[in-house]
C-alpha cells in the first residue's frame, strides 16, 4: 500500500519550484502524491487546515504536515 502525500500550493513561483523539486522527487512506487492548487480549489483549504497546514507550499505525508519555505499563509487564500 502506498503512503499518501498531498502537496498544497498556491501557484506562486516558490510553490511551483517546491512542487517540481520535492513532490516530483518522491518515489511513485512508495507514495501516492496528490497536487492541490489552493488558488484554484479553495474548497480544499479547510482540509489543508485540518491536516495542520499553516502556509504554502506544504506537503502532508501520511498525516504529518511539512512546511517548505514560507510562500503564503492559508489566511491569504481565503479572501
Amino acid at each position: 500500500m502506498k503512503t499518501p502525500a498531498t502537496f498544497y500550493h498556491a501557484g506562486c513561483p516558490v510553490c511551483v519550484e517546491a512542487e517540481r523539486q520535492i513532490a516530483d522527487a518522491l518515489d511513485p512506487a512508495r507514495y501516492d502524491v496528490e497536487l492541490v492548487h489552493l488558488g484554484e480549489h479553495a474548497d480544499r483549504i479547510a482540509a489543508a487546515e485540518a491536516a495542520g497546514v499553516k502556509s504554502v507550499p506544504a506537503i502532508v505525508i501520511n498525516g504529518a504536515p511539512f512546511h517548505i519555505n514560507f510562500g503564503a499563509p492559508l489566511s491569504a487564500l481565503k479572501s
